[in-house]
C-alpha cells in the first residue's frame, strides 16, 4: 500500500488505526506519522458502522469520539441490505464509464466559451499522425484523472467491493459472500501492485487542475462578450471546486504537505504547514463524499455543455459588462 498505510481486508483499502494495547495503558502514542483519518472509520462509506461512543486514553487526555446521529440520508441508506451499497456503486460507475467513453470518441468538447472538463486543454487539440485511428485527443491526457481515481485509496475500497466483492460490505453475512477467506488476504497482487503510483497520479494532476480553473475563468473573462457570469459559469466554477476538493483532500497529499513529519517546530515555516496540514486532514475526513460529489459534477457539467449546444437549454447570463 501507498504510504507505508497497511493494508485491512475489512476496509478493502487499509487499517484506519494502528493501534497497540500498549497505548491504552501509558502516556505514550504509538500511532505512525502517516494514518488515515482517525473518522474515516467512522466515515458510513468507508464502513457502515453502528454509531457508538468510546474513550481513547492518549497521555493525560481522554478524546470523546464517534458517530453522532448520522444524516436521514445515511440512516436510511444504512438501513438497506447490504447488496445495495455494491450494486449502486457498480451501477454508477459502469454507467459513468460508458457515457465518458462515448462522449470523448464520438462528440466535441468545445461549445462558446465552454469546454467539457473531459476536454480539458485537449478541445481544440489534434490528434497527432503517429495516433492509431480510434485514439481522439482527450485520450492523450484523461489517462491522468483516470489513473488518479483508479489507485485512490476511497474508489479501491468502492471497486473491490462493487466488482471483486472483495469484500463486498462491512456486515458479517456479507463477508461470507467473498471469494476467499480473509486469513488468505496477502495484499494487493500482480496487476494491482500498480496502484502503488498513486502519489505519481497525484502530481500529474495538479497539471489538470490548473487547466480546469483556467477554463473555468474563462467562462466569465470572455474574448468577446467582456465580462460575464452566466449559470454555466456557475457550474463550471462548482465542478472544479468540486475537483479540487477530492484531489486535495486525497490521503497522498494529507502525507505530502505533512503526514511524513515528526516535529513541524524543527523545520522553517512548521507552523504553517502544521495549519496547512490540519485544514487537509479536515478535507481528507470527507474524501469518500467529495469522489462523489466530484464525479457527478464532471458529468452534470459535460450534459449542460451538450443540452446548450443543442438549442435544449438557454445559458442565462446573470451578470454582464465590458462587452
Amino acid at each position: 500500500m501507498d504510504d507505508g498505510i497497511k493494508q485491512d481486508p475489512a476496509y478493502g483499502t487499509t487499517r484506519i488505526f494502528w493501534v497497540n494495547s500498549f497505548l491504552f495503558t501509558t502516556h505514550y502514542s504509538l500511532f505512525p506519522s502517516e494514518t488515515f483519518h482517525k473518522t474515516a472509520c467512522a466515515n458510513p462509506l468507508y464502513c457502515r458502522l453502528q454509531a457508538t461512543f468510546e474513550k481513547v486514553r492518549l497521555g493525560n487526555r481522554h478524546l470523546e469520539e464517534g458517530v453522532q446521529a448520522l444524516s436521514s440520508v445515511a440512516a436510511a441508506w444504512k438501513k438497506l441490505p447490504w447488496w445495495v451499497e455494491p450494486f449502486t456503486v457498480a451501477g454508477v460507475l459502469i454507467a459513468f464509464g460508458i457515457y465518458s467513453t462515448a462522449v470523448i470518441v464520438f462528440a466535441g468538447g468545445q461549445y462558446e466559451q465552454y469546454i467539457s472538463p473531459f476536454f480539458s486543454f485537449t478541445a481544440t487539440m489534434d490528434t497527432p499522425a503517429w495516433a492509431p485511428a480510434f485514439i481522439t485527443a482527450p485520450m492523450l491526457l484523461l489517462w491522468i484523472p483516470l489513473g488518479f481515481r483508479a489507485t485512490c485509496y476511497y474508489y479501491r475500497k468502492a471497486y473491490y467491493r462493487a466488482f471483486f466483492w472483495d469484500p463486498p460490505a462491512c456486515q458479517a453475512s456479507a463477508q461470507t459472500k467473498e471469494p476467499r477467506s480473509a486469513e488468505n488476504y496477502r495484499g494487493e497482487r500482480a496487476l494491482f501492485v500498480l496502484n502503488n503510483v498513486h502519489r505519481y497520479f497525484l502530481y500529474a494532476s495538479f497539471f489538470v487542475i490548473a487547466f480546469l480553473w483556467y477554463e473555468a475563468f474563462r467562462t466569465v473573462f470572455t474574448y468577446d462578450a467582456g465580462v460575464q457570469i452566466a449559470v454555466g459559469s456557475l457550474l463550471w466554477f462548482a465542478n472544479i471546486i468540486l475537483v479540487s476538493a477530492y484531489t486535495f483532500s486525497c490521503h497522498s497529499f494529507r502525507h505530502l504537505i505533512g503526514g511524513n513529519m515528526n516535529c513541524y517546530s524543527c523545520v522553517k515555516g512548521g507552523g504553517a504547514r502544521r495549519k496547512t496540514y490540519n485544514f487537509v486532514s479536515r478535507l481528507n475526513a470527507k474524501h469518500p463524499q467529495w469522489a462523489w460529489y466530484s464525479l457527478f459534477s464532471l458529468l452534470f457539467t459535460d450534459i449542460y455543455l451538450r443540452l446548450i449546444a443543442a438549442g435544449t437549454i438557454q445559458d442565462y447570463v446573470l451578470i454582464s459588462f465590458g462587452g
